[in-house]
């Protein structure tokens, strides 16, 4: 049914529209108590076997919505509705910014997959740090919040407005991503080299624990799946040095080529991040490369590409604790969430995990 409805009506519309449209009826649905309450049973059934830990942090089930979708932290309890198990919220900035001139999202509908350009638009942290604040939670769920670079904050200061962020968010954050991976702001993808990226992290977590004196706020650290392997290694190295506490593989992909793309080239030249299904292959093996180098020393959490149970079992086998979608629930529809969490409590089942933290990393260790 949902698939009819987007080819007859959301196709035809433009995507960052659909969006808005969308998540409009996804808060509209979760402010009324009867509809929420109806809607979370259907859509989110709770699996006992799949319950989850990480980061100290109890989850009903291992996947959660990426950042990008909630920039402004406005539909947590909408998006929990739907049966996401953590969400993220952001890209968060130190300052309000637009983001890049529209059009600057892009369906490749025969490829399953998305180009944005969107450039960080958010309303900036001093604003998201008040609404996180005074949310009354409808839905219990784990909120993680995603901080990225001002645009036209200079590279040399980037530390400064992480920090800012940081201070203004991390109270309100179950746990913190420094996202140095978006292709959409310039010169931010430069922090992801080891000699930058110590000292922003040093300093994040610094601040953290200057903001939040109760608890120790974990911090991730999101990585681009265009890193070479080596430059994998050395984040994986890095993580560990500094005692991080996860690492999300991976953001999407400025690469075009061999990725078997069938849609119009006037779509897939567009300039941006490509997200959906044809990340799946290389996020996967960015995925198995840091688990190879961290075992269970620090939490990874898969993304990029993932569309069903099956695509999320693989991230697990390949060493996720978590896994998180976006691109697929455009396609999916809100039935997306269910479908995976009944696919995943199917596979373990027949599996020859007794738990699904017995089957993370699975497949590398066999083949160690």
């Amino acid at each position: 049914m949902y698939k009819l409805f987007f080819r007859l009506v959301f196709k035809r519309m433009d995507p960052e529209q659909a969006h808005h449209l969308a998540f409009r009826w996804i808060r509209l649905a979760a402010r009324i108590p009867v509809l929420r309450t109806f809607v979370a049973a259907a859509l989110a059934p709770r699996h006992k076997e799949l319950r989850t830990e990480a980061f100290g942090l109890r989850m009903h089930g291992p996947f959660g919505l990426a950042a990008g979708f909630d920039k402004n932290a406005v539909a947590i309890d909408g998006m929990s509705m739907l049966g996401f198990d953590h969400i993220e919220i952001g890209t968060v900035t130190g300052e309000p910014q637009p983001g890049n001139p529209k059009k600057r999202l892009f369906r490749l509908v025969p490829d399953r997959a998305l180009i944005n350009r969107m450039g960080f638009n958010n309303e900036g942290s001093a604003a998201v740090s008040e609404r996180l604040g005074a949310r009354t939670p409808v839905f219990r769920t784990v909120v993680g919040v995603n901080i990225g670079k001002t645009k036209v904050v200079p590279e040399e200061e980037a530390v400064g407005d992480y920090v800012k962020s940081t201070e203004r968010l991390a109270r309100h954050a179950d746990y913190l991503v420094v996202n140095v991976s978006s292709p959409n702001t310039p010169g931010l993808r430069n922090l992801q080299a080891t000699e930058a990226l110590r000292p922003l992290l040093r300093a994040v977590r610094e601040a953290a624990d200057r903001a939040v004196t109760d608890r120790r706020v974990p911090l991730l650290v999101k990585i681009a799946p265009d890193l070479a392997d080596e430059d994998v290694d050395a984040v994986a190295d890095l993580a560990v040095e500094l005692g991080l506490d996860g690492i999300i593989a991976t953001n999407t992909t400025i690469a075009r080529d061999g990725l078997g793309l069938k849609s119009e080239p006037s779509l897939v030249e567009e300039t941006g991040g490509l997200s959906g299904a044809p990340l799946k292959a290389r996020s996967l093996e960015v995925l198995r490369r840091l688990y190879a180098r961290v075992g269970d020393r620090i939490t990874l959490v898969g993304v990029g590409g993932i569309e069903n149970a099956e695509d999320a079992w693989q991230r697990i086998l390949a060493g996720a604790t978590l896994v998180q979608g976006y691109s697929a629930f455009i396609y999916e529809g809100p039935f997306w969430g269910r479908a995976i969490h009944k696919g995943l409590a199917a596979r373990l089942r027949t599996s020859p995990y007794a738990t699904l933290a017995d089957a993370v990393g699975a497949d590398v260790r066999k083949s160690a």
